[in-house]
């Protein structure tokens, strides 16, 4: 009875994953054997609410640059002769502002990092989709321009069209260069999140001078002609040292404090590589990976059929729901899929099947020294797991080394390596409970006779 309980609830997840797992939208013509078939349909977005809880979720398969296509780019960040003790969060600041010049300018979801190697800092950008790599590169590839402007007064007329320029076109001579950091304190009356900003002694100087002649008026913060913040000038700030207050969020105060640094902290940035990829080359591949990886579960199915009969056809059903769970769960997370990716998922596929072969060869000799079924199967189980186990840990290691969650420098920091390392990580969980749960279930519940021919041929 608890095996059946388990096998339901298994086969709601399951439903549940082929939802999200399947393509939304397909129109598309297969050549078979000499005929053209057509298929095409669309599936509705998930849209539904709970009170203020709103969800819309397309459940789209996020595709990396070998498959999408767009630009890779290389930049060496010249962070040398920032303090040691800046570095880190200039390179932070560095991240935070390209990401949001290409928010801006609609470049599409961005992927910015920076990393460590032998000889310095690198950032690498990857865009996905169509766009001149000139035009990224000269848009990424400027140092961030910190400046501060003073609210003016305009005529009544005038304030109904007015621009950001209309309303702070009055130039203060204070800019980035002349802020030393900007941080996130908190309010010791409240404890809500404020941003202190401190400035050099050149632009203490200034700064106090500005406050002096403007209390009551706003002072624009600018960062790339965009306005950060227009805090209202409270008092005379003398010392060079400001807390700017407000309704700020934890997550709002740090996003604010580095784009601050950002320009109070600039990096130059200098190109040492760049990769343009087309999408129809990105196709091509995933469209002949597929296909190969169709054959590879083909032939497995075809070996376990013949080699176990019911058996192996059991198993077969505990891969599928394998791959369904993989693939739902690549979009869930989400996982930017790359043709490395898919080789990871594909090996750990793979490493399901030996899973099983395991299980039912230990299985086999329990039937051969003379255990019932039922206990042939659950000592099968049990008895394989040590195996199954230590040589799942040691993938595991693997993964962890080529992910290089730490950034070590002295390891691996490609994006296409992490790709294929955490598909087949995420493969190695779900092939343990696939195969130790979902089969073991299935088995428990379906399989109830004698294991096939095979099996008395060797007990004779």
């Amino acid at each position: 009875m608890r095996a059946k309980k388990t096998l339901t609830l298994i086969l709601i997840t399951t439903i549940l994953a082929t939802y999200i797992a399947i393509p939304r939208k397909i129109d598309e013509k297969i050549s078979l054997l000499g005929r053209e078939f057509s298929i095409s349909y669309d599936i509705p977005s998930l849209n539904f609410a709970l009170g203020p809880i709103k969800v819309s979720e397309d459940f789209n398969l996020q595709q990396g640059l070998d498959i999408a296509g767009g630009v890779y780019l290389v930049f060496n960040a010249n962070a040398q002769d920032l303090p040691e003790d800046m570095r880190g969060e200039a390179l932070k600041s560095l991240e935070e502002n390209i990401r949001r010049r290409v928010d801006i300018y609609g470049l599409g979801e961005v992927t910015v990092r920076t990393v460590q190697s032998v000889d310095g800092y690198r950032l690498i950008v990857e865009i996905p989709g169509e766009i001149d790599p000139q035009q990224a590169i000269s848009l990424i590839g400027e140092t961030a321009r910190l400046n501060f402007k003073l609210e003016q007064e305009l005529l009544p007329e005038a304030t109904v069209s007015a621009t950001i320029d209309d309303l702070f076109g009055l130039e203060t001579g204070l800019n980035g260069a002349l802020l030393k950091k900007s941080t996130v304190v908190f309010d010791p009356n409240t404890g809500s999140p404020q941003i202190a900003i401190s400035f050099n002694e050149e632009g203490r100087e200034k700064f106090a001078q500005i406050t002096k002649d403007n209390v009551g008026k706003r002072l624009a913060i600018f960062l790339d002609e965009f306005v950060l913040m227009a805090p209202v000038i409270n008092e005379p700030i003398l010392n060079g040292d400001a807390v700017i207050s407000g309704s700020f969020e934890i997550n709002e105060a740090n996003l604010i404090a580095s784009q601050l640094n950002a320009g109070a902290l600039p990096v130059d940035l200098e190109l040492v590589e760049q990769n343009r990829i087309s999408p129809t080359l990105g196709q091509s591949s995933i469209r002949k990976g597929v296909i190969a990886g169709l054959v590879g579960v083909v032939i497995e199915a075809i070996f376990m059929i013949a080699i176990y009969g019911r058996l192996g056809f059991l198993a077969i059903i505990g891969l599928m729901i394998f791959g369904i769970w993989s693939v739902a769960l690549y979009k869930i997370i989400p996982v930017t899929l790359t043709m490395p990716g898919i080789a990871g998922f594909l090996l750990s596929l793979g490493m399901a099947v030996d899973s099983n072969i395991l299980i039912f060869e230990r299985m086999k000799e329990e039937l051969r020294g003379g255990k019932p079924l039922k206990i042939a199967m659950e000592l099968g189980f049990g008895r394989a797991w040590d195996s199954i186990r230590d040589a799942n840990v040691n993938t595991l290691i693997i993964c962890f080394v080529l992910f290089n969650p730490f950034e070590w420098s002295f390891l691996n920091t490609s994006g296409m390596v992490r790709g294929f390392a955490i598909t087949l990580g995420l493969g190695i969980f779900l092939e343990l409970f696939t195969s130790i749960v979902v089969v073991r279930n299935i088995m428990r519940v379906f399989y109830t006779r004698e294991i096939s021919a095979g099996v008395k041929s060797d007990k004779k």
